[in-house]
């Protein structure tokens, strides 16, 4: 089972979509493995988005990402990377597809709701930034059992 961390950002805690955007990837059949209300220090959202640093966009990302909490997740599925990102849409609120989280709340590329790791190697450093190996519960789904 692929595993993939994916984290609600503050405009999507401070409008109230927590459920919202939980309840798309369950719908889906995705497991929930972890998830936390929390506080992002500016040494934490430096390490989450090392991959950016130097861009122009890097220093209000991480001002925005640390201004208020954030739900951090673990999800858990087959092809769970590609399907989250699928569910979550194009960073770009306008190029997101009709029916994706960013095309139908996202107001602005930089207020885009939420982040999905890209890769596997991505969503093993971010989930182990986020989560103690404790924090992660495993449990069958009955789908899991048919696949």
């Amino acid at each position: 089972m692929e595993r993939t961390f994916l984290m609600i950002k503050p405009d999507g805690v401070q409008r109230g979509l927590i459920g919202e955007i939980v309840g798309r990837f369950e719908r889906k059949g995705l497991k929930l493995i972890a998830s936390k209300l929390m506080r992002i220090s500016p040494e934490l959202a430096e390490r989450h988005y090392a991959e950016h640093k130097g861009k122009s966009f890097y220093e209000p990302l991480i001002e925005f990402t640390t201004s208020g909490p954030v739900f951090a997740m673990v999800w858990g599925g087959d092809n769970v990377i590609a399907l989250t990102r699928a569910l979550i849409g194009k960073t770009d609120a306008l190029e997101a597809l009709p029916g994706t989280i960013r095309s139908d709340f996202a107001v602005h590329t930089r207020f885009n709701l939420i982040h999905g790791s890209d890769s596997v190697e991505n969503a093993e450093r971010e989930i182990a930034l986020f989560f103690e190996p404790d924090q992660l519960i495993d449990y069958e789904l009955t789908i899991q059992r048919w696949i």
